[in-house]
């Protein structure tokens, strides 16, 4: 698994799951339609990387499909990552 992968799914865990939540989280678990990330939390999510990665993710491209696995959010974010 690559860092922004982890980075993804540690902030998903740290900020999404309860302590005792011992749920197994990888690359292709379904964060929203799993109901682990609703779209409040996406928001938080978005913001939390376009920080990170100094990068502006469009609202259009923010969709539940595009946020709903770590595989597919960093697709995302390596469209708009600056070589």
């Amino acid at each position: 698994m690559d860092d922004l992968k982890k980075v993804i799914l540690e902030y998903v865990r740290k900020e999404y799951l309860e302590d005792d939540d011992d749920r197994e989280l990888t690359e292709t678990t379904p964060l929203i339609s799993g109901g682990i990330v609703d779209s409040f939390s996406m928001v938080s999510l978005k913001r939390f990387l376009e920080r990170r990665y100094g990068i502006q993710i469009p609202d259009a491209e923010a969709s539940p499909e595009a946020f709903d696995t770590a595989n597919s959010i960093a697709a995302v974010i390596e469209r708009f990552r600056k070589p």
